[in-house]
């Protein structure tokens, strides 16, 4: 049971970072200067989030907590409890990056049919790229500290 958790949980991490990085390619590379072109980059990334990101992260956050629950000695391991707090932070951005993506692609037909400007929609999706580089980091720490495993003991005092 522990290997298979191990393993979906490995294939999970690879989706959500290929997915971040496929994100981040669309965003930067595919044109979007025509009200089509940038309509056609919010479907795809629509789509990315819809049947990548959010799988992923979700298979991440609960094979992450099973592993915790069947595995005893990860119960008692500092460094588990910071990777699952981080966890739970990236679940939360995901859901945010793919809340905005999904919002990104309401705006994208509004500007196709005149209802909305390129500015109003610039400032609407301002933030995107930093919360992408937030969601980013997060997973790459919760790698980090799987691979590491630090032993994260607790401040002594001095007195």
């Amino acid at each position: 049971m522990r290997k298979l958790l191990k393993f979906l949980h490995t294939l999970g991490s690879c989706g959500l970072i290929g997915g971040l990085l496929i994100y981040m390619i669309v965003l930067g590379l595919v044109p979007q200067d025509t009200p089509a072109d940038f309509a056609g980059a919010r479907r795809i990334i629509g789509l990315l989030g819809t049947y990548v990101l959010l799988p992923s992260m979700g298979a991440c956050l609960a094979t992450g907590l099973m592993s915790i629950s069947v595995h005893r000695p990860f119960q008692e391991l500092r460094w588990v409890w910071v990777k699952a707090a981080l966890g739970i932070g990236m679940f939360e951005g995901t859901l945010g990056l793919q809340s905005k993506a999904s919002h990104a692609v309401g705006l994208s037909e509004a500007l196709i049919e005149g209802k909305t400007t390129t500015a109003a929609v610039a400032a609407e999706l301002s933030s995107e790229w930093y919360l992408l580089a937030a969601i980013m980091t997060l997973a790459l720490a919760n790698i980090v500290l799987g691979v590491w495993r630090p032993i994260l003991r607790p401040v002594l005092r001095r007195g």
